[in-house]
């Protein structure tokens, strides 16, 4: 597989998940495992351009995929793109352990739509989870990230 833009290869035992390959065979921890049953989204990354929880898919179904993970979204020289700098900007993490496949989630829907509303933002971040209920920032962070005004809050 192409993992970022490199090529990686490896033996795996079958029963490998994708996010288990991503984390200990390649260090990339970026890919977070919140849950291990694909109901938080922590370790969302694109396969072939596509969102997908990686640890619902095994690393041999991969074979031959182009990878994105959230570790290739900056530029070379550490830059962050439009989306990270979105959530850095609106507060859009707390803890940070959701972060990843937040960022991961939100380039898939801005892909799709790329001016989502507030409630589409919200639809489409059904299935990740923010354990620290940042929501709302996110959802600003998203709305941003594609370019489009963002209310203020009450306390701004």
């Amino acid at each position: 597989m192409n993992v970022n833009g490199i090529d990686c290869v490896g033996d795996v035992e079958g029963r490998t998940l994708l996010s288990g390959f991503l984390r200990d065979r390649l260090g990339l921890t970026g890919t977070h495992v919140g849950c291990d049953t694909s109901q938080c989204g922590a370790c969302v990354v694109h396969v072939d351009g596509v969102a997908v929880k990686s640890c619902t898919m095994f690393a041999v179904e991969a074979d031959g995929c182009e990878v994105a993970t959230i570790e290739g979204q900056a530029a070379p020289d550490g830059t962050l793109n439009a989306i990270q700098q979105a959530f850095q900007d609106h507060h859009g993490l707390q803890c940070g352990f959701c972060t990843p496949g937040m960022v991961m989630s939100a380039a898939a829907l801005l892909k799709e739509n790329p001016k989502p509303s507030e409630a589409e933002i919200r639809d489409y971040l059904e299935g990740n989870i923010c354990r620290c209920t940042g929501y709302h920032n996110i959802v600003r962070a998203i709305l941003a990230a594609s370019g489009q005004e963002v209310p203020a809050l009450a306390a701004e």
